[in-house]
């Protein structure tokens, strides 16, 4: 299927588009950019910016990915399929992220980071640069993954965040922490120590309250951690049959 690209939008000589490619009203690609087969990339987007850190490297988007109206993405990031976004999303150079990555409304990523496989980033979250993320990790609205130990300064050392694991609404977490696989992070929790794997760190300053499987859900005695022994929405079904034989389902 041919690509179908709105009269108003600009493709820069450059610009490589796999087919079935839909670009929106007033929409820029530029650059080196790659656009996989079977993408969509909403109205007003700015696709491919070039930037010093960027060094004249190619923006990858993989196939079958929609990119909502008004995001920005800079030259040297590559992303693999299925990438989708909200509204207003604005991602710096030298990201580099797996599949199945879902970037919420008014997010920002500031560069030079890792993101794994279906990782989800609610609305608002700020990702700084240098942060090494996981598979599988929830991170909710207002969240801040910071990077500068003493600001203002030339330092930059990110934060690292380890598989399947959740960061609650509001959390700030401080340069250099390690929130290791399966941890929980409260809503409005200072990180500023490294979390062990699959245990709870809440308040400010954030402390270490125990496992994780000691939460229950809601009205009922199943645990709720780890979080993917019951939850599977948006997940694809060989994934999910990996996750029920891992916990005996």
């Amino acid at each position: 299927m041919a690509s179908k690209i709105h009269e108003t939008a600009i493709i820069g000589l450059d610009v490589v588009l796999g087919e079935g490619v839909k670009v929106g009203a007033f929409s820029v690609i530029e650059g080196k950019t790659e656009i996989g087969p079977d993408t969509e990339i909403g109205s007003h987007c700015h696709l491919g910016i070039e930037a010093a850190l960027s060094k004249d490297e190619t923006l990858e988007i993989g196939a079958g990915s929609l990119i909502r109206s008004h995001s920005i993405f800079y030259a040297g990031s590559r992303f693999g399929p299925n990438l989708v976004t909200g509204h207003r999303v604005t991602v710096r150079e030298n990201t580099i992220a797996g599949d199945n990555l879902q970037i919420g409304t008014l997010c920002d990523i500031q560069g030079h980071c890792t993101v794994g496989s279906f990782v989800r980033l609610h609305s608002n979250v700020h990702i700084g640069q240098g942060s090494e993320i996981g598979d599988f990790v929830w991170i909710f609205p207002y969240v801040v993954l910071t990077n500068d130990p003493h600001p203002p300064s030339n330092e930059l050392v990110g934060c690292k965040i380890g598989d399947y694991a959740a960061i609650a609404t509001m959390a700030v977490v401080l340069p250099g922490v390690e929130i290791e696989s399966g941890a929980l992070i409260g809503a409005s929790t200072i990180v500023r120590n490294d979390v062990p794997r699959d245990t709870i760190c809440v308040g400010n300053p954030g402390k270490n309250i125990g496992p994780t499987e000691k939460i229950r859900l809601t009205g009922g005695s199943e645990p709720a951690y780890p979080w993917r022994r019951h939850f599977h929405r948006g997940y694809p079904d060989h994934i999910v049959s990996k996750w029920k034989s891992e916990f005996g389902e």
